[in-house]
């Protein structure tokens, strides 16, 4: 494991803390106070597993994996228990990732300018998730534009203008008020003629259940659309970890209005409920593209199953 690898699994695992502290310390009383897998163990499972948010049909899942596992050979201590959870979870979370060891800021497509289409409500850390996305993109060597189609806050763009400074690219802005679509529309034709790498593009934040400002959303992918035929190449929805269960409903939504290719989960600082990513992996089926673990401009982490399993029972990967 490399120096940067080494300090993205010390952030991660210290933006876990919350999670940690509640959810593996749990287990790890269930698991010192039983030797075998039965009954008993298992509604006690179950219960630490609903508590961290992971939802009753995931919770389902890892539970008949755990059973399944146990079947073929027997598990008598504490560190086979922790284990066995351990795998369990972490076979639900392979099933809706993307491919272990993709480096998400290397792009694999001839298209030039790569259009990252940014939603979510208000509150969340869009601003910021933008913000931290087009560091890293700079951070690869890619040429970033940003677009501030969020056109109904003036601080929305203030605060866009600040991540851009911080991140070293160029914003693309109109006066407040302008009609986002044309934000949108101008930002990809100022990446084209600028023969930049990637536009990411911000939209207003909204409530998923306004149909009149979704309907917005799909006008913002037609524009863009008009500009380049694959455009928006990715339309990342990012949801606030610490809102539980209502995040899968903001996801459904969004999903359904624009056909979201990928989910940025933040504030996992800020939460002892961790475990929403296995809820919202499992009931999506759209795969986590990012995880924040903190306020500072390298906390946005490509997820990776394996490192986010890693950090969450403290372990060090082999």
């Amino acid at each position: 494991m490399g120096l940067l690898d080494s300090i993205g699994l010390t952030r991660l695992k210290d933006g876990l803390a919350k999670t940690r502290t509640t959810f593996i310390g749990k287990l790890n009383r269930l698991f010192f106070a039983t030797a075998k897998i039965d009954d008993d163990f298992l509604v006690h499972l179950e219960e630490i597993l609903i508590g961290a948010d992971v939802g009753v049909d995931t919770a389902t899942l890892v539970l008949l994996r755990v059973k399944a596992r146990a079947k073929e050979q027997r598990y008598e201590n504490p560190a086979e228990l922790s284990s066995l959870v351990r795998e369990s979870i972490a076979d639900v979370l392979l099933g809706n990732e993307k491919k272990n060891g993709d480096d998400p800021f290397v792009l694999h497509t001839v298209t030039k300018p790569y259009v990252i289409m940014v939603v979510g409500v208000n509150g969340v850390g869009k601003t910021t998730t933008i913000g931290k996305l087009a560091f890293n993109y700079k951070s690869a060597g890619k040429n970033v534009l940003i677009g501030a189609a969020d056109t109904f806050r003036a601080a929305a763009n203030e605060q866009l203008e600040i991540w851009a400074k911080r991140a070293g690219v160029t914003i693309i802005q109109q006066v407040q008020g302008s009609d986002p679509a044309a934000v949108a529309f101008d930002t990809v034709k100022a990446a084209q003629s600028r023969n930049a790498d990637v536009v990411i593009i911000d939209t207003a934040g909204r409530l998923h259940t306004k149909v009149n400002l979704m309907e917005e959303l799909k006008k913002m992918k037609r524009v863009m659309h008009k500009c380049i035929a694959e455009a928006p190449h990715e339309v990342l929805l990012v949801l606030d970890a610490s809102t539980g269960q209502n995040a899968i409903q903001q996801a459904k939504q969004f999903d359904a209005a624009v056909g979201l290719t990928g989910l940025v989960v933040t504030k996992l600082d800020g939460t002892a409920k961790g475990g929403i990513i296995l809820a919202i992996s499992q009931a999506l089926k759209i795969p986590v593209r990012f995880i924040g673990v903190g306020e500072q401009i390298g906390d946005l982490q490509p997820f990776n199953t394996e490192t986010f399993i890693d950090a969450l029972f403290d372990k060090e990967p082999d």
